[in-house]
């Protein structure tokens, strides 16, 4: 890994920096950043004046292997990939942090590149998305005016702009570091940004999607001749099919992004948060691919999400030798999910049609229901299979709060997923019924975060440190601890108690076994020197406290050595100064908050956005349908629905 480290610029020398990127690479990265958007602008513009056949080429391909319109294949295909190249370069970043700390740089780091073309990519396919409509041409059953003649297919737009905030979030980032170190932690509010950013673009491809299906017909393939469907087993149907499958699960990865530090085993946020986090992402994503799709969605949607993020994972572990971050299975979920559709929605057959009493009286309540199925199966399945792989194992130490905060994210989650399944069949509620749920579940999601957020610190609580060499000595010096934590009442029932080293080329995470009344010890030994940073982390409750085994020098910082005698008392305080040792200790804490609220507020405006596409899809298609259609397909359509009257009606929802 540091022989791939040492071809980049500005790579690792030993002293890293512990602020803001120099002034080369500024000037590199703006330059990069110039030519890559100067080429596309002058890509667009070839095609708008009809004079570049290279969009316009890739575009009828695109066409051709979907049957949907170009407009809304190729972007598609280019945000798909994108996003691929980002994660990626996410996760293996996230690792290179934990496994060797801060870089020299941004331009030091491989992942950055990653992440960079990944996000711009995204951004980039938006802007294909709101070009490649023809003059005159009106993409999608609520077009966005761009100017006259001109019209976006809405999905474009909000992909356009969600990827470019995802992009603001990188030269914002080292603004950010500059003026507060750099804290490490992926809940940063640039961070955020980043992952938040790429995240909400799949709720555009989703819209951008059904565009392109209305479009063509609620088939897709109403328009290619079946000569050319039957002709390989690539056909329109199944690409589309494929893609409406891939959108949920990319909507699952994006949402489970924020469980990256649960994932890898160094989270510096409160246990429930887990539970939480994982009941969120399986309540949206689950419920509205279900709720879309038809039978079987959910569990395609899981299995989807298992082989993408299982196969990232193996290419930043074994492939790259880095940390092999854990992931959440999602599978109990999906079967509770399926299990409630089954029992509480009356299907008519394999396609999904269901009776119009069940469909049309309770989509809300059947998202409901299945969001608590998950908060409570999906939980019990979690946390077996936390026990199987996660570095840090689900324990009785955070119930029942954590129970409590999955039933209720479950629940609140379904039920936006069910608001986001029925946008998507162009069949909301009422809009007093949907802008209500709407509201009542983002207030009880942003209500329980908020709870996740409050911590203590304890007071008076030390611990009594004993360490017995494991035979090596110098930077690889390695020890077996005994930890005594006084008061004793302090460790008791502790959702966990563990010692953590990493940034020394690696992460161990050791848990502290009891031995006794208030005594713990490890099972394996831990470094304790060189360049590791290694500390007894304890978590009961809302109180986490941590306190150093042994930190190196860090002149950056600038930081003295807190060394690992053979026995040695120390305070348990906060962990937040240990494990962001390099933030800024000088700045106004109001600055940070500041900051801080200025993304939240504009990361709230992006998702008001996007409900706000999602019902003007939703309802524009409704307008469409004539009364007839409607008629027809309250009497059981396929989820596909038949052709419509005209070219611009919605796919007839059947759940």
């Amino acid at each position: 890994m540091q022989t791939l480290l040492s071809l980049f610029p500005f790579a690792a020398t030993g002293a890293e920096p512990a602020g803001g990127a120099a002034t080369g690479e500024i000037v590199g990265a703006t330059a990069g950043a110039m030519v890559a958007t100067g080429t596309l602008l002058l890509l667009i513009q070839r095609y708008r004046d009809g004079k570049g056949k290279l969009l316009e080429r890739c575009a009828a391909f695109s066409e051709k292997v979907s049957g949907l319109p170009g407009w809304a294949a190729l972007p598609s295909g280019v945000a798909t990939v994108s996003l691929l190249i980002a994660l990626l370069g996410m996760y293996w970043d996230i690792a290179l942090h934990i496994d060797d700390g801060r870089d020299a740089g941004p331009l030091a780091n491989p992942a950055h590149y990653l992440i960079l073309f990944g996000l711009f990519g995204i951004f980039a396919a938006g802007c294909l998305a709101i070009a490649l409509p023809r003059n005159g041409e009106r993409p999608g059953p609520a077009p966005i005016k761009i100017m006259k003649g001109w019209y976006a297919p809405v999905g474009g737009v909000l992909m356009a702009a969600a990827g470019g905030f995802a992009l603001a979030g990188f030269p914002l980032d080292d603004m950010w570091h500059r003026l507060f170190g750099q804290d490490v932690t992926l809940w940063g509010p640039t961070h955020l940004m980043l992952i938040g950013g790429a995240g909400m673009t799949l709720i555009g491809q989703a819209i951008l999607l059904i565009e392109g299906m209305r479009a063509r017909g609620s088939k897709p393939s109403d328009s290619v001749p079946p000569s050319a469907r039957t002709s390989s087993l690539i056909t329109p149907e199944r690409v589309v099919n494929m893609r409406r499958i891939g959108v949920m699960g990319g909507l699952l990865i994006g949402l489970s992004t924020f469980q990256a530090e649960f994932d890898f085993g160094v989270p510096q946020f409160r246990f429930v948060f887990q539970p939480l986090l994982i009941a969120v992402a399986a309540g949206v994503a689950l419920v509205a691919a279900r709720m879309w799709i038809g039978r079987g969605a959910a569990i395609a949607t899981a299995l989807f999400f298992l082989t993408i993020r299982g196969g990232i994972a193996l290419i930043v572990g074994p492939g790259l030798g880095e940390t092999t971050p854990a992931l959440p299975i999602y599978l109990g979920s999906a079967l509770a999910v399926e299990a409630v559709f089954l029992l509480y929605v009356s299907d008519a057959g394999p396609g999904g049609a269901s009776s119009s009493a069940s469909r049309e009286r309770n989509p809300l309540a059947t998202g409901v229901l299945a969001g608590l199925a998950v908060g409570t199966i999906g939980f019990a399945s979690e946390w077996a299979w936390s026990h199987a792989v996660m570095p840090i194992a689900w324990t009785t130490g955070f119930m029942p709060e954590a129970l409590i905060l999955s039933i209720a994210g479950g629940i609140a989650a379904g039920a936006l997923g069910a608001l986001m399944g029925c946008a998507l069949l162009g069949d909301m509620p009422s809009r007093r019924a949907a802008r209500t749920a709407f509201a009542f579940a983002m207030v009880a999601i942003v209500a329980l975060v908020m709870n996740g957020l409050a911590t203590t610190e304890p007071r008076d609580a030390r611990a009594i440190v004993t360490l017995d060499s494991a035979g090596t000595t110098g930077p690889d010096r390695e020890a077996t601890a005994t930890v005594r934590v006084d008061p004793p009442s302090a460790a008791e029932n502790a959702a966990w108690l563990n010692i953590t080293a990493w940034q020394g080329g690696g992460l161990v995470v050791e848990k502290l076994d009891r031995v006794g009344e208030g005594v713990y010890r490890t099972a394996e030994p831990v470094p304790v020197g060189g360049p590791w940073k290694t500390q007894i982390r304890l978590h009961d409750g809302r109180m986490m406290a941590a306190t150093p085994v042994y930190l190196p020098e860090d002149a950056a910082i600038p930081a003295k050595e807190i060394p690992a005698p053979a026995q040695f008392e120390r305070p348990l305080g906060s962990e937040i100064e240990l494990l962001q040792r390099e933030r800024k200790q000088d700045v106004a804490g109001w600055i940070w908050g500041a900051a801080g609220l200025v993304v939240l507020l504009i990361a709230a405006g992006f998702i008001l956005a996007l409900a706000w596409g999602l019902g003007r899809v939703a309802r524009a298609g409704r307008e469409d349908e004539p009364p007839s259609a409607s008629g027809a397909a309250r009497e059981g359509e396929s989820r596909e629905g038949a052709a419509p009257a005209r070219s611009g009606a919605k796919p007839l929802r059947v759940t």
